[in-house]
């Protein structure tokens, strides 16, 4: 067995049309179909594949185990990043610009709605 790479991100949410609408919005994601779970949830998809997998939950918010761990990050790999970081300042997104040392990579550090940190990561000069 050999992992290739990660397939999508799970998270559970009170706030599913806002979290929805927010990875439209802000990062491109289409929202498409999803099995006919008995629960609510939107997939949201780039390109052909659902890389973020919504799940509505009513109640208290909570991540995580009963100590309230949760994901410190995801990561996407995109282009586009001049265009990206204008929608982000005209938008009014707070975020987090750095450079990999040695990598030649730019990472934009963006939070959703729900403080889940994202990490977008596009090639150094492109």
């Amino acid at each position: 067995m050999r992992i290739e790479r990660l397939d999508h991100v799970n998270i559970v949410t009170t706030k599913l049309s806002e979290m929805a609408t927010w990875y439209e919005e802000v990062l491109g994601l289409k929202p498409g179909a999803r099995p006919d779970f008995p629960f609510p949830g939107a997939w949201l998809y780039a390109g052909d594949h659902a890389v973020v997998h919504l799940v509505g939950h009513e109640g208290t918010p909570n991540v995580g185990s009963e100590v309230r761990l949760k994901l410190e990050h995801f990561a996407l790999s995109a282009t586009g990043l001049s265009a990206f970081e204008e929608k982000l300042i005209s938008s009014q997104i707070q975020y987090r610009k750095t450079d990999v040392p040695g990598a030649r990579m730019v990472q934009i550090h963006v939070a959703d709605p729900d403080g889940n940190h994202i990490h977008i990561d596009f090639e150094e000069g492109e």
